[in-house]
């Protein structure tokens, strides 16, 4: 089992920056690939970002790319989403997730309890 707790979420202007972080616990962090998504209000969950167990590799999705950077510290079972240049459609909870593969594969079997994240116009 792995355990996944978010922090840094909160309220921005559009146009300002937060970092997210997600600890994690049990089982071993380098094991995983990460990733994190997030969910709107009435919309379904959707893909923001992914990392491979070393950090050499990052996905993202298109909506997000060149404003979200997803990064790892293995030592301390942590994984981040910096966001920079906010816009309010960004609004949203964010989750962080455990994929039981090293390299991204769909396959999320751990999550976390979420964290908001809310931008204003």
């Amino acid at each position: 089992q792995v355990q996944l707790v978010e922090s840094g979420g909160g309220l921005v202007q559009a146009g300002g920056s937060l970092r997210l972080s997600c600890a994690a616990s049990g089982r071993t962090f380098s094991n995983y690939a990460m990733g994190w998504f997030r969910q709107a209000p009435g919309k379904e969950r959707e893909f923001v970002a992914s990392i491979t167990w070393s950090g050499t590799a990052t996905y993202y999705a298109g909506s997000v790319k060149g404003r979200f950077t997803i990064s790892r510290d293995n030592a301390k079972n942590t994984v981040y989403l910096q966001m920079n240049s906010l816009k309010p459609e960004d609004t949203a909870v964010y989750y962080c997730a455990a994929d039981r593969n090293r390299v991204p594969s769909g396959q999320w079997d751990y999550w976390g309890q979420g964290t908001q994240v809310t931008v204003s116009s």
